[in-house]
């Protein structure tokens, strides 16, 4: 017998967006041509500022590979692969993963979010696509066209009304699209690494005092000056005494990479602006820069470590595009962040001064820095 309500799956967050991306539009209600024609536009015009991603289908049966399953070519200046497959629903958003908008050809496919383009050609079709329009989020009159057709606006009547702009109105398509995507990124939140028995150092390097309190407590004082939530990681059961909450490790034995894959599981949604215990010069100076020149369209924002000449991953803020990285390059047999770092789209800053992220480590070391902190 089955008891009512049982579930034998995980209950997971999942990230948001539709099939495509966290951001995703489909436009529809008009000829292919004029939503190609349209979108091209669109793009050209935020190469510069954002990264857009196109999905499109072709009206002919086309060719696909019919001795290999997927095939890529390099074309030098850029990349095609092609896919044998006839459903990839659960590939999209990987392969999507560092786009800020996917623009959807809606004639072919649903998203998220919808424009509705009146245009007269399409009346009828679009009269029959009105369960495709879940969150219309703009409106465009085509060429001659100068209101909505009565079945859209009794569609969306009890609904928030979108605006309605001229198809020729590319400062105010611009506008809006700005205004999604500035909408949509992610918050925030702050996470400490907060340490343990160190063999070298000989102790708890999280309980060190440099300023006055335990190290790990004045790095989560700092970042809950800039994030929303401030959380320790720790491993499971660890009786570290904190007046923040404790975000305990869910993929075990990984280090800060096991801690970082713990903070997205408890929220995809979300930056993670995560700062290690052993960084003990990072200052709110530091945060703040870091910060300032955040990127949400990279995968991170973090500092280039002169004494490694690589990355450095203990001081980063971890964008939610983020979580399918690390998972992909932890399925390949890797579990270290700064490969991860170093392999993917980031921003990477010049530190204000190079020793602010010194790692201590030993004894020897920490009295370097404390001699350092105190002058």
């Amino acid at each position: 017998m089955t008891l009512k309500g049982h579930s034998k799956h995980t209950k997971l967050v999942r990230p948001l967006g539709g099939k495509f991306g966290r951001n995703e539009l489909a436009f529809l209600g008009a000829p292919c041509g004029v939503i190609q024609s349209l979108t091209r536009k669109i793009a050209e015009a935020c190469t510069k500022q954002y990264r857009l991603g196109y999905v499109d289908a072709e009206h002919g049966e086309g060719t696909t590979p019919d001795v290999f399953h997927r095939s890529y070519t390099d074309k030098i200046s850029f990349h095609a692969q092609q896919f044998a497959q006839s459903d990839l629903t659960y590939d999209f958003r990987r392969m999507f993963a560092d786009t800020d908008l996917v623009l959807v050809n809606g004639n072919h496919f649903s998203a998220e979010k919808q424009v509705v383009i009146i245009n007269k050609k399409k009346e009828e079709s679009l009269s029959r696509k009105l369960d495709r329009l879940s969150n219309v989020q703009l409106i465009l009159l085509d060429e001659g066209m100068s209101k909505p057709f009565d079945f859209i606006t009794k569609h969306l009547d009890g609904k928030t009304q979108p605006p309605v702009l001229s198809i020729n109105d590319h400062d105010g398509i611009l506008q809006m699209l700005d205004q999604m995507i500035a909408y949509s990124q992610p918050k925030l939140k702050g996470m400490v690494y907060a340490g343990g028995q160190s063999m070298r150092m000989g102790r708890d390097k999280g309980s060190i005092d440099y300023h006055g309190k335990p190290q790990r407590e004045y790095v989560a004082d700092l970042l809950s000056q800039v994030c929303d939530e401030v959380y320790m990681s720790v491993r499971p059961g660890s009786d570290v005494n904190t007046a923040y909450p404790k975000l305990e490790d869910s993929f075990m034995e990984l280090g800060p990479y096991g801690g970082l894959l713990s903070a997205f599981r408890q929220d995809p949604n979300a930056a993670w602006l995560a700062v290690a215990c052993d960084v003990p010069m990072v200052d709110q100076n530091v945060l703040d820069l870091l910060i300032k020149e955040r990127d949400a369209s990279r995968f991170a924002t973090c500092f280039h470590n002169p004494e490694t000449n690589h990355p450095e991953p203990m001081v980063a803020i971890w964008e939610p595009r983020m979580y399918q990285q690390l998972l992909y390059f932890l399925s390949i047999g890797y579990s270290c962040v700064r490969k991860v770092l170093i392999n993917s789209d980031i921003v990477e800053l010049t530190p204000p001064q190079p020793e602010v992220l010194t790692n201590v480590n030993t004894p020897e070391e920490y009295e370097q820095v404390k001699q350092l902190i105190g002058a």
